[in-house]
C-alpha cells in the first residue's frame, strides 16, 4: 500500500484551521467538538458513524437524550458485540474503529479510509453490506409477530425522529432502487441476491408478504421502518406510551377489542383479521383488554424465527 501514499498513522490539519463552536447533530458529532476545539478530523468520525450506522442499523452512540448521547461520544466505546457485528468482517471494523477514533490525530485521513483494504477490495464493491446484516435480520423475526405487534411498530416508525432512523431511511433507498418509495419484490430479491442470501424465492416471497402489514404487494417506507427499527427504540416509556395512546381511544387506560378493530380500519388493514384472539394473546389477566403493563411487555417480548 505504500505506493499508493495509504499508510496510516497521525495525520495534521490542513490549513490550521481550528472550530470552537459545537455544532452538528448529537449522533454524528466529534469528541473534540463537544470540547470546543477541532478541525477537518472531525468529519471523518462523522462519516465513521454513518459507515457504523449503514453496517449495523443503528447509531454507534445512543441513548434517551443529548446530554447522555455526548456522554457516550466522550468515552468513545463502540459496540462491535451485538448483532449484526459478529457477522462483519474484520476488515469493516477495523476502518469503522480508525475512523471513530477518539484522538483526532491518530484518526484516519479521508485519503487513508479511500485507500483502506475494505473500501478497495473488490474494486470498491466490499463486503458486508447492510442488506444483509441490518435488515434481514430483522425481517425475519418482524415477520412472526402478530398483526397486533406489527401496527404497534408501524405508529411507533411514525414517532420516532428522522435522526433517530437515518440509517434505516438509507437502507431504504438502497433496496428502493427506482426511488418509487416502495420496496417491490423484486426489489427485495435483488438486494438480498446481492448481498449472497440463500434464501429461496418462496422464502423471499413469504417473508415479504409478511412484512407487508396492508397487503398492497409492496413495502412502504414506515412499513420497512417498523420492520428495521432496533429493539432500543422499543424499549423506551414515552414512545411505548405514545403507541399504546394511538390504540387507547377514549383516554380510558385499556385498549378494547372495538379499539383494536378502529386503529387496523384507520390504517386499511381488516382481511380475515380476529380481534379477540389479538387480544387475548396479551391480555394476562383476562379482563378482556389490554392495560398499558400487558402492552409493553408484548412489545418488549423477543419475537423468535423460524422457518
Amino acid at each position: 500500500m505504500e505506493d499508493r501514499d495509504c499508510a496510516f498513522g497521525s495525520q495534521t490539519n490542513e490549513g490550521g484551521d481550528v472550530y470552537t463552536e459545537v455544532v452538528g447533530s448529537p449522533y454524528y458529532v466529534a469528541p473534540e467538538v463537544l470540547r470546543k476545539r477541532y478541525g477537518i478530523e472531525a468529519d471523518i468520525w462523522s462519516a465513521g458513524v454513518v459507515l457504523y450506522i449503514l453496517l449495523s442499523g443503528v447509531p454507534p452512540f445512543w441513548a434517551e437524550t443529548k446530554q447522555e448521547i455526548f456522554s457516550q461520544v466522550l468515552r468513545a466505546d463502540i459496540d462491535f458485540s451485538s448483532d449484526p457485528w459478529p457477522g462483519i468482517s474484520a476488515s469493516a471494523k477495523e476502518l469503522v474503529r480508525k475512523m471513530l477514533c477518539a484522538n483526532p490525530k491518530k484518526r484516519l485521513t479521508a485519503h487513508q479510509v479511500l485507500c483502506h483494504p475494505w473500501i478497495l477490495e473488490d474494486g470498491g464493491l466490499a463486503p458486508d453490506r447492510p442488506l444483509g446484516s441490518a435488515v434481514l435480520t430483522r425481517l425475519k423475526p418482524f415477520s412472526a409477530m402478530n398483526k397486533f405487534k406489527k401496527l404497534a411498530l408501524r405508529v411507533i416508525a411514525e414517532i420516532l425522529s428522522e435522526e433517530e432512523i437515518a440509517g434505516l431511511k438509507e437502507l431504504f433507498k438502497m433496496i428502493d432502487t427506482d426511488n418509487s418509495g416502495f420496496i417491490t419484490y423484486e426489489e427485495l430479491k435483488d438486494g438480498l441476491k446481492k448481498v449472497g442470501s440463500d434464501l429461496l424465492e418462496s422464502e423471499i416471497r413469504a417473508l415479504m408478504d409478511a412484512v407487508d402489514i396492508d397487503n398492497n404487494g409492496t413495502l412502504d417506507y414506515k412499513e420497512f421502518i417498523a420492520a428495521t427499527v432496533h429493539l432500543n427504540k422499543i424499549e423506551r416509556e414515552d414512545t411505548l406510551f405514545a403507541a399504546f395512546s394511538y390504540f387507547d381511544k377514549d383516554n380510558s387506560g385499556f385498549i378494547t377489542t372495538d379499539e383494536l378493530q378502529e386503529a387496523f380500519r384507520e390504517n386499511n388493514i381488516g382481511d380475515d383479521i380476529h380481534f379477540d384472539e389479538l387480544i387475548q394473546e396479551c391480555d394476562q389477566n383476562n379482563d378482556g383488554c389490554i392495560d398499558y403493563n400487558e402492552f409493553a411487555q408484548m412489545m418488549r417480548k423477543e419475537t423468535s424465527y423460524v422457518g
